[in-house]
């Protein structure tokens, strides 16, 4: 229409392998990737501009994005398409899967914060717990808790520059902004599908959601999770879907409570000293009370140490879903736990060394979680799409893959079937 006037149309594919160039080889931005498709003939080859072809302005896929991509799934669809070319060539191995997740630094500044008040967000197995919590009282002669309205808050400390990112503290990192990426992956590296919330949110909040969408897209038999998802509501998800969780050995929480035997049949505990804790109550958290004689407490050789000053009573608690958690750790000394967790460091965490040290997911430059998922997502769909070139063709060097992944796009862009106006 106009001619030699204005700007050309760029062809939609070039523009979104300019994409995979950026996050293929980990560039940290779109406008070093300009610069480095500007001067590397390989890429200029990959992306279909010729020598002297001109490159677009690195401006060029941000505006598309806002104008054409921000509400699309057409990224969804690559990873989808890649995923399944993996599938069907047999490179993917669903037996076991793995689940875990890493931070990524939020382009933030840490202290420009406020702290602010939200809602709790009511838990998805809430209404199931509290049914079996109010069926114990009353087999116990307790009365029933009544319906507890959701209108708690907590306090958190909320970014002024991103909002959407959360607070992150742990081990010997420094508080920070962050996102997580809970990824899942196969017993092969290939990512299946993940998650991004704000950092601030604990791995056992978010996995219910992630776990519903993988057990029913594969089909495995067992999942292999670190210690932060070792919770007894994870634990009875995942028993009672038929699957077979795979975690680690973690010490019982709280002062000697390793040393108090808990007898089944009685359903009390002994402590040490052969003293008796009796069941008192159930409360809201799901978790029954098992108290001590003060009388038989205030003679024992052991008061000190084992009672704290402000009572005169020994309290142990024991969660309704605990034989859950008890099954689990009886999984962990069969041959199925011996075989399969320790693939942990060559799945999952290799996917997250990966994704930070080869694709920049270290840290990111976007903000809003919209823009940091689409991020990971690139990202995984790249990993993913290089390990199928290597594993198919049997390639190596930057060039070869370029060229094997440049014919695959081409036939997956059609079968997509981009009807995209670019201008």
């Amino acid at each position: 229409m106009y001619g030699d006037i204005g700007r050309g149309s760029i062809d939609p594919v070039s523009l979104i392998k300019i994409v995979f160039v950026q996050y293929m080889f980990g560039i940290r931005s779109m406008r070093q990737t300009i610069k480095e498709i500007e001067v590397n003939v390989a890429y200029r080859w990959f992306c279909g501009f010729g020598l002297t072809g001109s490159v677009p302005h690195f401006s060029t896929f941000g505006k598309n994005y806002m104008r054409r991509f921000e509400d699309n799934d057409i990224f969804e669809k690559l990873f989808n398409k890649i995923l399944a070319e993996a599938i069907d060539n047999g490179f993917v191995n669903t037996k076991a899967i793995y689940m875990d997740s890493t931070h990524i630094k939020a382009n933030a500044n840490k202290k420009k914060k406020i702290e602010i008040y939200v809602k709790n967000e009511t838990k998805s197995y809430q209404k199931i717990l509290e049914k079996e919590i109010n069926e114990d009282r009353n087999a116990n002669g307790k009365k029933e808790f009544k319906d507890k309205d959701n209108d708690d808050n907590h306090k958190i400390t909320q970014s002024t520059t991103d909002p959407e990112a959360g607070e992150f503290h742990k081990g010997e990192h420094e508080k920070q902004f962050a996102y997580s990426a809970h990824t899942v992956c196969d017993t092969k590296a290939f990512v299946l599908d993940f998650k991004v919330p704000a950092a601030n949110k604990h791995d056992s909040t978010v996995f219910s959601e992630l776990y519903q969408k993988i057990i029913n897209r594969y089909n495995f038999e067992y999942i292999g999770l670190d210690a932060g998802y070792k919770t007894p509501a994870i634990a009875k998800e995942i028993l009672e879907t038929g699957k077979l969780p795979l975690m680690p050995y973690t010490r019982p929480k709280g002062k000697y409570r390793k040393e108090f035997e808990y007898n089944k049949y009685y359903d009390t505990f002994t402590c040490p000293m052969g003293n008796v804790l009796e069941y008192s109550t159930t409360n809201r958290l799901g978790y029954r009370e098992y108290t001590s004689d003060p009388n038989m407490c205030k003679i024992c050789p052991n008061y000190n140490n084992c009672i704290a000053k402000s009572q005169n009573k020994k309290t142990i608690f024991r969660h309704l879903w605990q034989g859950y958690i008890e099954r689990v750790n009886e999984i962990r000394h069969t041959q199925i736990w011996k075989e399969y967790y320790p693939k942990r460091s060559e799945t999952i965490e290799r996917v997250f060394a990966d994704a930070k040290e080869k694709h920049a997911m270290r840290y990111t430059q976007l903000r809003g979680k919209k823009k940091v998922r689409l991020q990971v997502l690139l990202t995984f769909s790249c990993m993913n799409l290089k390990k199928l070139a290597n594993w198919k063709w049997g390639t190596r060097g930057n060039t070869r893959i370029l060229s094997k992944i440049r014919i695959f796009l081409q036939k997956l862009f059609k079968i997509v079937n981009i009807s995209l106006k670019f201008v």
